[in-house]
């Protein structure tokens, strides 16, 4: 009898999940990449559940953005309360949470920073930070890594070059890639091996300046490239970014929605190398997984732009609800000390990672820091080549175990998994979601080898 109503448990629920799936075919519109194969119902603290009440271990904080974990009592308790008073208003309406998280998050970044904008996407911080670069500077030309990845809507997708160009008519015109600084794979080298990203950069400038129409506005860039394969910028890069776009009149704009409050051990990535934007995106982890993002500039920046007449006006600008959600999170990192939390995690699992690079002919790289970090599969540490099908079965390996990673395969590249567990993951799950990596990894490798 037991046996008999196993057998049927197996078969209702393959039967529902195949239904599922046939519907999700039927009705959805595909928008990038398959479907993780489990049906997710619930999640909480650093794992999701599917509908059979299977654990799965995050290691992607859902899309980069739940910095809290999943479900964290503090946010469900605000949006709870929020939802219930004061969610949304008329675009034109201003209340007290939005000024209130003004005065916090500009408080948490140096002073020439002092003016925001509430919104909800990142695309949509980018884009309205293009135009303001664009107003102020009354030039039209974009700069941005040939990996980078700021958004979908025309003017972030304009300026992102790792994926999306092909099939859709021109882009925004104006729009020019700058090399990545990738330490791995550059062709740039200095004598003793090393990565010369200084002759890199002066390279892609003169680049820049000779396809130049003599109108460029503003450097768009991540201080981590995620999507483009979790490429750090070595240490006095941003420095020397800034100081060659400044002697071009250039505004330097930099996209922390996956960088910033706290995911690299430090509050801001830009931190590490004290340079300050002239204007600065934050959006995923500002939500702790909600639609929250933001724009924050200088009083000049502003002034000159309001002045102009710039208009970025949104059904859900200003929103109360994002604003509450966002001073909730900013909350929770103070009161967990979150941001040197980040900084001890991430060492450990750095360590775990190089160790699986000195034990793997594989594991070509290991890069990032705090908790953005990324190793890259090959074929071998002497090819450097690409081991796409490897990167597949090993992601398929680690949903069998109850992990979920994320791979990143871009041209030229190897599969690159991109770690970035929330930040109150406990040390114990962050050791388990490496040793089914790792067991993942070994299983796949014996396999091959017969």
């Amino acid at each position: 009898m037991d046996k008999a109503f196993r057998d049927k448990a197996f078969r209702d629920k393959a039967f529902r999940d195949e239904t599922f799936w046939n519907e999700a075919d039927r009705l959805l519109i595909r928008y990038g990449g398959a479907f993780t194969p489990r049906v997710i119902e619930r999640a909480s603290g650093a794992h999701v559940f599917d509908r059979q009440g299977t654990p799965i271990l995050d290691f992607t904080s859902g899309q980069m953005s739940a910095i809290l974990g999943h479900a964290h009592p503090d946010i469900v308790a605000t949006v709870s309360s929020a939802v219930a008073s004061l969610d949304h208003l008329f675009s034109g309406m201003l209340s007290a949470p939005v000024l209130d998280l003004a005065a916090r998050l500009t408080a948490t970044l140096p002073p020439e920073l002092g003016k925001m904008m509430l919104l909800t996407t990142g695309a949509e911080a980018n884009e309205a930070a293009i135009k303001m670069a664009k107003l102020f500077t009354g030039r039209y030309e974009i700069v941005s890594f040939d990996r980078s990845w700021h958004g979908m809507t025309q003017g972030a997708a304009s300026a992102t070059f790792s994926a999306g160009r092909r099939g859709y008519g021109p882009p925004m015109p104006g729009n020019l890639a700058l090399p990545a600084p990738n330490a791995y794979r550059s062709p740039f080298r200095s004598a003793d091996g090393s990565h010369d990203w200084e002759s890199e950069l002066a390279f892609g400038f003169s680049l820049v300046d000779q396809q130049s129409s003599g109108s460029l506005a503003a450097c768009l860039i991540e201080p981590v490239l995620s999507s483009g394969g979790i490429i750090e910028l070595p240490p006095g890069y941003l420095r020397r970014l800034r100081e060659m776009c400044d002697e071009r009149g250039m505004l330097l704009i930099l996209d922390e929605a996956q960088t910033g409050l706290g995911r690299t051990g430090t509050m801001y990535a830009f931190d590490r190398d004290g340079v300050t934007p002239d204007i600065l995106t934050l959006s995923k982890t500002l939500g702790a997984g909600l639609p929250v993002a933001a724009v924050l500039t200088s009083a000049e920046i502003e002034r000159t732009c309001h002045e102009r007449g710039f208009l970025f006006y949104t059904t859900h600008v200003s929103d109360p609800l994002a604003a509450a959600v966002a001073l909730t999170v900013l909350d929770v990192i103070e009161r967990e000390n979150l941001v040197a939390r980040a900084a001890e995690l991430g060492g450990l699992l750095a360590d775990r990672l190089r160790a699986l690079h000195d034990r793997y002919e594989v594991v070509g790289d290991v890069r990032g820091r705090g908790l953005l970090q990324g190793i890259e599969l090959v074929k071998d540490k002497t090819s450097k080549a690409p081991a796409d099908a490897l990167g597949n079965a090993v992601t398929t390996a680690c949903l069998e175990r109850g992990l979920h990673m994320n791979i990143v395969q871009l041209p030229g590249m190897g599969g690159i998994f991109r770690i970035a567990p929330p930040l109150t993951i406990s040390e114990d799950d962050l050791h388990a979601g490496v040793d089914i990596l790792e067991a993942s990894l070994k299983a796949v490798l014996d396999d091959a080898a017969g």
